[in-house]
This record gives structure tokens, sequence and C-alpha cells, in this order.
């Protein structure tokens, strides 16, 4: 640890490199020139202004095959490829010559359409595909981008699920892992205009990965390293009274960089309602930050970042609860400081070393109308992270080894008042205060990895140790392998991976949820012990094919087995949830994307997941209150986890009229979500329809226990209205189920609540960059 501390750390982030090309001719002087960046692999497509000694960087690039284009007058036109496999930086050097006395290599976009090398299958989530999204409701943005990959899935208020997995989805912005909720209900937003690109994984993890492993969306930020003051400045409003801004200044000089953003919003449907009706559902939120990065040397670079976030909303009543004039409030507030180093020892040793800490705090407050309960919560985090890493290139082996070490100090307090005991069992306790407790989260972990190629092979192989210490105290060791085999005559790459996996708990409540003292509640029904961290293994298998060398299609199959699956306990309307594990779950599927990068105007997809998933009782954990704690007793064998959607169809197809004016139509289809709701029960239905309204419960196969299927077609349209050198302007309209369908996305589940999708909605984006 000592010896890997003081050689500092690769790039946190496993799969980003750096590219530094060098444009001369054919004396050797340097070329001020335009060079264009293409990867159709990795939906990368940018260009760069090489300086008056032909040098430029382009940073942060997903690993892949990249297509370089450069030009310049008087000199002919060089297309080439280069790869980027390593934290390492890459060079590349090209020598132009005369026009009159050289002919130019032409490479096509589409030879990048494939990466024949990578080991594991990854989505990438391009500048151009997040630039022309559908405009989101506040706190979405990210969420719903990722949402739009095969094999993801969000219920209630925007809470990614990946592959049947319950909130186990790791985000890594700017290269520091945030493994918490980051669901607009539980966490603060990363606006979609502040991020430059998505790299999504739901199988291959590298070893330096963990905790939180259901799947791992890596965040890039937007940065413009171009000399001078660049910027954007974002305005949309639509439905709802819908209205977000949002502002990014950057300046650059030498090889200084400092960045401003700032957002803020505000909508009448926050989250998504449990009725037709959209009841007190008001939010607003915001950020700002502050980024400055230098570069030292051309081996060494320093960077800050501090950024602040909030969200203020209310919690979307029931019928019952709007007719007795019940209201929740809820606030959420984070703020964070990253500073980073890097050094570059030799071109075949760079290291890194990062260091965060932040503050997060969530409150819930209820008014004496509320019903059935009255709850109120204050709870937070003060997290100190650290991580460092080496990373070294030798032959054909890039070897990356590191450690994390992350504490976090943990405050929880809870109370409630039961404003109407009709609906609770009569041994339920009218109240119950649990004071304000604080305790550690301490973890630490260590890794090493290794990726070889192998001719037309490509094999990833690592080891992870974790060390967890909260209510319990538990270590493992994780093996990571994945492979891929190239089959250039048939552009095909086969690939297959295992990760064992070691999850932590979800750390909201999960105090108050392996408290000795929630046995209180109910002490005859079942026994409360601490929330354990969860294992599993992972197995994939799948393949990536061109097409006519314009379509790609990625194929994968997919199986998971989990021990103390990871799943929450939402306490009825509040939106307060509470860790819970089962005995184990066994979760499968398959899922297949078909993809259009760019042809004659035309980008296009198509995917379908296919997921089944299985959990088995008992639960441990969780705040069950009168029959969800008998439900939860008697809870036996197994049932389908609440993200058990077994068809789920998503598609998008985007066409330009001319460069300045394009039109997009889309859609998703779900075959419906399962509900523990017993329908047999005495006076259930009319209960239900009482509290959700009959149009939601005819959205319910009761005879099934399933939501029944869900359809949206959504419209789109953009054009850039003006364009300089200097300043451009694009406006952009969106219609969202444009059907105006009755979405239902949960029905009243033991482990979930009732979540309906918005109606026909319409938003207008106007986007400047200058």
């Amino acid at each position: 640890m000592v010896l890997l501390f003081c050689a500092a750390g690769a790039r946190a982030q496993s799969n980003v490199g750096e590219l530094r090309l060098k444009v001369r001719d054919a004396s050797g002087l340097g070329v001020r020139s335009e060079v264009l960046l293409v990867s159709e692999a990795n939906q990368f497509r940018d260009a760069y202004e090489t300086d008056a000694n032909g040098n430029a960087t382009a940073k942060r690039l997903p690993f892949g095959v990249y297509r370089v284009h450069i030009e310049r007058e008087g000199f002919a036109a060089l297309d080439d490829t280069v790869e980027v496999r390593s934290a390492i930086p890459a060079e590349y050097t090209a020598t132009l010559s005369v026009a009159s006395s050289s002919t130019s290599i032409l490479v096509k976009d589409q030879e990048t359409l494939i990466d024949p090398y990578s080991p594991g299958a990854s989505e990438h989530i391009g500048s151009s595909t997040i630039e022309n999204r559908a405009t989101s409701l506040p706190g979405r943005s990210i969420v719903d981008l990722v949402n739009s990959q095969p094999g993801w899935l969000y219920e209630g208020n925007a809470v990614l699920h990946p592959r049947g997995s319950e909130y186990v989805t790791q985000f890594v912005v700017d290269g520091v892992p945030l493994t918490d909720n980051r669901s607009p209900s539980f966490g603060v937003e990363i606006e979609g205009d502040d991020v430059q690109s998505l790299t999504v994984y739901t199988a291959g993890f590298p070893a330096e990965y963990g905790r939180k492993l259901g799947g791992v969306v890596e965040v890039e930020t937007a940065r413009d390293t171009r000399d001078g003051f660049h910027g954007k400045f974002v305005a949309s409003g639509g439905s709802f009274s819908t209205a977000d801004g949002y502002f990014l200044g950057q300046y650059a000089w030498g090889k200084n960089t400092l960045a401003v953003s700032v957002d803020g919003a505000g909508t009448e449907r926050y989250l998504n309602p449990p009725v037709v009706q959209n009841f007190t559902n008001a939010g607003t939120n915001g950020d700002y930050s502050l980024r400055y990065e230098r570069d030292l040397s051309d081996k060494d670079r320093i960077s800050f970042l501090v950024r602040h976030g909030f969200s203020r909303f209310t919690v979307p009543d029931e019928l019952l609860q709007e007719q007795a004039g019940s209201r929740q409030d809820r606030t959420i507030t984070e703020t964070l400081g990253i500073a980073s180093y890097q050094h570059t020892f030799s071109a075949n040793v760079l290291a890194d070393i990062r260091v965060m800490v932040r503050d997060a705090s969530q409150s819930l407050t209820s008014n004496p109308l509320a019903t059935p309960i009255m709850a109120f919560q204050e709870r937070g985090f003060r997290e100190s992270y650290l991580k460092g890493a080496v990373s070294i290139h030798r032959g054909r082996n890039e070897w990356k080894a590191g450690f994390e070490v992350d504490s976090t100090h943990l405050h929880e307090a809870f109370n409630y008042n039961i404003t109407d005991p009709s609906q609770f069992d009569p041994a339920t306790p009218l109240t119950f205060n649990f004071s304000e407790e604080r305790r550690w989260d301490l973890e630490q972990s260590a890794f090493v990895q290794d990726q070889v190629r192998l001719g037309k092979w490509t094999v990833s192989a690592g080891l992870r140790w974790d060390h967890y210490q909260l209510l319990v105290n538990k270590e493992a060791f994780s093996p990571r392998v994945s492979f891929a085999r190239y089959f250039a005559a048939a552009q095909m790459v086969v690939h297959a991976s295992y990760d064992r996996v070691f999850q932590t708990p979800f750390f909201e409540n999960i105090l108050l949820s392996s408290s000795p003292l929630v046995v209180s509640l109910n002490p005859e029904n079942f026994l409360r012990l601490p929330v354990q961290p969860s294992n599993g293994n992972y197995f994939e298998i799948g393949a990536t094919k061109g097409f006519f060398d314009q379509v790609r299609l990625d194929v994968n199959v997919f199986d998971r087995t989990v021990g103390n699956y990871l799943d929450d306990d939402q306490l009825l309307n509040t939106g307060v949830s509470f860790p819970v594990t089962f005995a184990h779950a066994n979760l499968y599927g398959a899922e297949a994307k078909l993809e259009l990068p760019h042809w004659r105007g035309w980008d296009a997809f198509v995917s379908y997941s296919y997921i089944v998933g299985s959990v088995h009782y008992p639960v441990t954990g969780g705040l069950f209150l009168g029959n969800d704690a008998v439900a939860a007793q008697a809870g036996a064998g197994r049932f389908w986890d609440s993200q058990d959607q077994r068809n789920t169809v998503r598609t998008r197809a985007r066409y330009e009229f001319t460069k300045r004016i394009w039109a997009a139509i889309g859609s998703e289809y779900g075959s419906g979500l399962p509900t523990e709701f017993d329908a047999t029960q005495p006076g259930a239905v009319t209960m239900a329809i009482a509290q959700y309204g009959q149009a939601v419960v005819n959205r319910v196969n009761l005879a099934r226990q399933r939501v029944r299927p869900s359809l949206a077609v959504d419209l789109s349209a953009g054009a850039e209205v003006w364009h300089t050198e200097k300043l451009s302007i694009r406006v952009q309209g969106d219609v969202t189920n444009l059907n105006n369908r009755l979405n239902l996305m949960d029905f009243a589940g033991l482990f979930s609540g009732n979540a309906i999708a918005p109606p026909r909605s319409y938003a207008v984006r106007l986007t400047t960059n200058f």
C-alpha cells in the first residue's frame, strides 16, 4: 500500500486515455492544421486545432480505434487510424506532404464501426447523442440517457436498474466513484449539458471497480481546451410549468483551464406520481461548479473541482392523502471537492492520485394533516475518499494496480406518528423515535489487472480485494476475467466474461434498518439482523458484428447468481426507503442492439432486452409496518423481483434533412413489471381504487399480478438557426408520449410504491455555443 501510494495512481477510470498529436511538414517543422478524430464504435467525433508548433492533445478518450483526418491548405489531406488502449498517453506523429506531390490515404469512418480488441461489451454515448437527446424533466437527463441502453430500465422515480439488479449502479464522475443512489428522489443531478460522454458497463468489469456492480456509468464532464473564452448557454421549458437554465463558461490560456458552470430548474412534476392527478409534485434543483486544471509540464497535471448541488420537492399525494390535505417535503444537498495529480514517469509508466471530500444530507418533513403516517427524517454523511494506482505498458501487456480508501461518517434520525391506525395492524406502535445515531463506514480495497493482446485474441484478467466495516466486518477477493476473439473476415468480435462481485449495502437508512430498536415494531414477526454485503457471480457471452460497413449488431446473453441480494423497502408513500437483503437471487436474460451510427443523414438504433429475475426469502432489514410486516414475515420460497420486465424494446431514428435541420422519432415498449398486490384479500381492490383511482387499477392485470404493457412514442425536431465561426444557436422541440397512453410503471408493491409515467408533454430547448 505504501509503495502504491508513493507511486500515486493511474487514471481513476479504467477505459479512458489520451492522444498527443504532432503534425509536421517534410522538413520536420510543426504545421498548424485541423484534426478530426472519429470513432463510430464510441460515438465520438471531435475536431482539434494544432498550435503553431503543430501540437494538440485529445484528452479523456474512451479506449478504441480512431480515425485521424488532417487538413491544411497547401498540403495533401491525410487519413489514418490510431488506437488508444492505455491511460498512458499515446503519441501520433503525422507528416504532411505538399498537395502536388502526394496522394492521401483514404480511411473510412466505417473502419471504426467495431472495436476489434475490446475484451468486453460496453455502450458509449457520445456528444452528438447527448446534444440531440429528448429534453428530460429536471433531475433526469443523465438517467434517461443510460436508461435508453439495452439491459437497463427504471421504475418508480427514475431509479436505474441494470439487468434486474436493484439500485447497485455506480457513477464514476471524472474518475471518482459515487456509489449512492443518484436518482432524482435521492441524489443531486449532474446536468446532461455538463457531460461530454458516457460509457456504460454491465459486464466485464475491470478489477478496479467495486462496491456497486449492477452497472457502471463513467461520466466525463464537458471541457473545451481551445485558447480563449468559450462556453454554452441552454434554456428549456415545457409542460408542467417546467423551466431549466444552464451556463458554462470556460477560459483557457497557455497550460491553464478554468471553468464555471451553473444550472437551475423548476417543475410542477418532479417525481412520477402514484395517481393520474398530479398532486403536490413541485420541485426545484440546481448546482454550480468551479474547475481548474493545469499542465505543469508534459509529464505533470493537476486539477481541482468544487461542486455544490441541491434539490427541494414535495412528495406527490395519493387520492386519500390529497383529500386529507397531506403534504410531505424533502430536501437534498451535496457539496464535494476533488483534487488530483497525474505524473508520467516514462513512455511506459503513468501515475495519478485522487482525493475527494463530500458532504451530503437529506431531510423529510410532514404536515399535521399527513395520512396515514407523519414521518420525519434527518440523515446524511461526510465521505473522505483516496485512490491511487499505477499503469505500466510492457510489451503486449497493459498492467494496472492500485488501492482505494473510503471513510464515510453516517448520521441518521427518524421518527413517525401514525394518524390513521385503521390502516395498520393493531399491534403496531402509534409512535416511533430513532434518535440520531452516528457511525463510521470504513472501506478499503486493492486491485491488480492486466490486459494482453495475443494476435486476434484480447484477454483481460484481474483480482480485487475489498474490506467493509460498518455494522459487520467482511472482506472478499473478487477475480475478474474477460476475453475477445476478432474474426476480421466476418467483421465480428466474440467475447465472454466472468465477474465475481462483492457489493456493500446501501447506506441510506442502514443504521435504522439494522437496529435492534425496530424489533419493537413487530416483535413476533421476524428477527432483525444487520444488513449484510452481497456477493455474486456474473457470466456473459456475446458478439459484435458489422454489416455492409454501416450497421453494427450487439448480442449478449447473461446470467447472475447473487447471495444476500440487495433491495430496498419503501415506507408507504413517503419516498423514504430502507435497505434489505434476500437470501439469494437469480437474474438471467438476453439483449440485442442494432445500430446505424451514420449513413446518408441517418442515425438510428433498435434495442431489445429480455430479463427474468427471481428472489428468495427470507428478508433481512427494512422498516415494515402493519400489513407489510405480516406480508414480509409470511413470505416464503421465491417471487419475481420488482425489475422482472420480460420484454423491453426501444427505438430511435434521426434524419438530417440538411446539416442544419433534423427530425427524429422514437418509441419505448415494456411488457410490464410484477406487483405483490393481492387482489384476493377482502376489500383490497376497493381500497386500491380509493387510494389510486379506477383508471390506475384498470392498468393492472390482477389475475397475472402484472402491470399491463406500456408504450410511448416520442418526436423531436431541431434546427441550427445561426452559425458563425464563433457562435452557433440551435433550437429543438420535443413531444413525449405522443400517443398519450396511461403508462403505469409500478403498482402497490410491498417493496415499491406506485408510479405513473408522464402523459403527453412538450418541451423546447435553445442551445447557444460561443
